[in-house]
């Protein structure tokens, strides 16, 4: 890949989700912004996205020759997880270990029945673990040459099971990779055409369950995020699109189609990580460090905290049944976004989500064949949306909405037709307070002390209701909070991590591996044409007191031990002076300045005026709310709730005892009368 010129100074970002596609053009000259929203195609997301490159090219009155950087966020691989619809796929393995995938782990999901629990389909069934003769000790000695005649045979059985995918996963390849590499050059030299991933390639630290999920799942979408992104680049080109692909990773950075093609699993978090990315900048812009972040789409709510403006990586993720503990932004997600369906249960109580209406046929008041009763039909029946969204373009069917609240809600529990509407959306704001509880009180965060962010589609027409619940004072609405994940594609850097568990601390030992990933990280700034003034590399150790079974991430240097007590007595309470401190795995975090930038100025403001008036009906009875447009709104305007903020990409929605201010920076800000924030 070659760097981003700089010649062409139009950037494009565009993020795939559920129900909608989110586009941003910047002009990295002047600084102008312009968005877009269009419907997403499952059947083919490539078509989408170019219907909103068109769209806000439209808009700007460009050409797609000044594109000079096109960046993307994708579900592509995270649906594949979720859904099970990956490639058919072996694991080649070390004799005696073909059972770790349906061994497992002991624990079970948190909100499962400790006793009704049952064990998912593990993604690859035991008829398609094949074993190779080899052993490698945890030290990298090897204990069992590998037999070539057994590698034959798997590679034989992987032609006769007529598999798409192989991914290898042999015990302490991660300490001495030789035998992986020579597994997956066999296959490639007798299987043309099939996908193969080596542990090495992906994850190459302890556990081995894990390390073979990641494996695995990695092998399962790359023939799909392969011909996604080639599909893609294609029409890109004739479009007239010159400019080089950058897809976004789940560790908040960017990397060039080449190297997600490798490694496709660093995607499964793409889209909710940009949104993160964005958030910190806005955030950071209008002053506030301390944030908890809600992004609130079509199908999902993810939340996200930071403390000191700093997004926090984790690897201990989870995508669906699987833990991925390859880095990506810690964070929550939930099955609650406006499309989640309400519905009573067998038991007559009311429950919403996490099954979602989807981008066909979505909410009822879309039009476009749906009849149950969802979230944002919920909206619509109280009055919380105006008619007409994306700038007027697409009307909303009141009395649809108000047909589907009142047959799937309202007349099975024998309710009031707004009683049952502001049911639905109590329900969904809890289940999204329990969320926002496991980012902040869980790890020892008052969120009282934090500002809410809300953004996604939905986002700002929850962002009060949440904040009351939680305690908070003050509500940041970004300046595009419908578009936010595309615009913080804009903000993000190239990045890459470089992993490799050790069985020695010795200093020598220490120093030799950050020195081997150091140079795994020059090949890849080489790969992806950083100039050297761009690069910036950080060593990270994962280390934890001894007979612990889970680490903590403490940047590298002589205090690292003392940085380490320090952490565990934040998160936990508690420290153990006397216990000794292990070493795990080293990490160097690699990442390439792109010198994004999303900042936008909002002029002086002469005074709030609203556009008009809009019945809400609120629990305390139905009030005239005071329509404002979002963008005639100038730094320094303030007016008091109930209100309408409207804009192209989402609805604000200010209730009684609010009071909403434009701050220069183009945010929003929302205090709670009465209380400083």
């Amino acid at each position: 890949m070659r760097m981003p010129s700089t010649d062409a100074p139009l950037l494009v970002a565009v993020d795939i989700g559920g129900t909608f596609t989110d586009i941003t053009l910047r002009d990295g000259a002047t600084g102008r912004a312009w968005t877009a929203k269009t419907p997403s195609t499952p059947a083919d997301p490539s078509e989408a996205f170019l219907t909103g490159v068109s769209l806000v090219l439209e808009a700007a009155g460009e050409s797609a020759g000044r594109i000079g950087r096109v960046l993307h966020g994708t579900t592509v691989a995270t649906n594949l997880i979720l859904e099970g619809k990956g490639a058919r796929t072996a694991l080649i393995t070390t004799a005696g270990f073909r059972h770790v995938l349906e061994i497992g782990r002991q624990d079970i999901p948190r909100a499962a029945n400790l006793y009704g629990w049952v064990k998912p389909a593990r993604p690859v069934p035991p008829a398609r673990v094949l074993e190779v003769v080899e052993r490698v000790a945890a030290d990298g000695r090897v204990l069992t040459p590998l037999d070539e005649a057994s590698l034959a045979a798997a590679v034989a059985a992987c032609r006769a099971l007529g598999v798409q995918a192989v991914a290898i996963c042999l015990l302490h390849a991660f300490a001495a990779p030789a035998h992986e590499r020579r597994v997956a050059e066999a296959l490639r030299d007798a299987l043309p055409g099939i996908a193969v991933t080596a542990s090495t390639e992906v994850l190459p630290v302890v556990r081995e369950y894990e390390r073979s999920l990641a494996t695995i799942l990695n092998a399962q979408v790359m023939p799909a995020v392969s011909t996604y992104v080639g599909r893609l680049e294609e029409r890109l080109r004739a479009a007239g699109i010159a400019a080089p692909l950058l897809l976004m990773k789940s560790n908040g950075g960017v990397a060039g189609a080449a190297a997600i093609r490798r490694a496709p699993a660093v995607t499964a978090l793409s889209g909710p990580a940009a949104g993160v990315v964005g958030a910190q900048a806005v955030a950071a812009a209008a002053g506030f460090p301390d944030i908890i972040t809600v992004d609130i789409g079509g199908t999902s709510a993810d939340i996200c905290l930071m403390k000191g403006g700093a997004i926090g990586l984790t690897s201990r993720g989870r995508v669906g049944d699987w833990p991925l503990p390859l880095p990506m932004v810690d964070m929550v997600t939930i099955g609650a976004g406006g499309g989640s369906l309400a519905r009573v249960t067998a038991a007559g109580a009311l429950a919403v989500g996490p099954e979602s209406a989807g981008a066909v046929p979505g909410p009822a008041c879309y039009g476009r064949g749906g009849a149950r009763a969802t979230v944002t039909d919920a909206h619509v029946t109280l009055g919380h949306l105006p008619p007409r969204l994306l700038g007027g373009r697409m009307a909303l069917d009141v009395a649809a909405a108000a047909a589907a609240v009142r047959d799937s809600v309202a007349g099975p529990l024998g309710m009031g037709l707004h009683e049952a509407a502001r049911g639905i959306l109590a329900i969904a704001d809890s289940t999204m307070v329990g969320a926002v509880r496991l980012v902040s009180v869980e790890r020892g965060h008052d969120p009282r002390d934090f500002a809410l962010v809300p953004f996604g589609g939905a986002g700002p027409l929850h962002g009060c209701a949440l904040a009351e619940l939680l305690g908070i004072r003050t509500v940041l609405v970004p300046p595009s909070p419908g578009v936010l994940c595309a615009q913080g594609l804009l903000a993000a850097d190239l990045k890459a991590e470089f992993s490799r568990s050790v069985h020695s601390e010795e200093a020598a030992a220490v120093a030799g591996v950050f020195a081997a990933l150091e140079a795994e990280a020059a090949a890849w700034f080489e790969e992806e044409a950083v100039p050297p003034p761009a690069r910036a590399l950080r060593r990270v150790a994962l280390m934890r007191y001894a007979g612990q079974g889970g680490e903590l991430a403490i940047p590298w240097s002589a205090a690292a031990a003392a940085e380490f007590a320090a952490t565990h007595r934040a998160l936990y309470g508690f420290d153990l002076p006397d216990a000794a401190v292990e070493l795990v795995t080293l990490r160097v975090e690699a990442t390439g300045r792109l010198a994004g930038d999303i900042a936008t100025r909002r002029p002086p403001g002469t005074g709030a005026a609203p556009s008009g008036r809009h019945p809400v009906h609120f629990p305390g009875g139905t009030r005239d709310a005071a329509l404002y447009a979002r963008e005639a709104l100038g730094a320094g305007d303030r007016f008091a709730g109930p209100a309408i903020v409207t804009q192209l990409d989402a609805t604000t929605l200010v209730p009684p005892g609010w009071a909403g201010e434009m701050a220069a920076t183009g945010a929003l800000i929302l205090r709670r009368e009465g209380l400083a924030g």
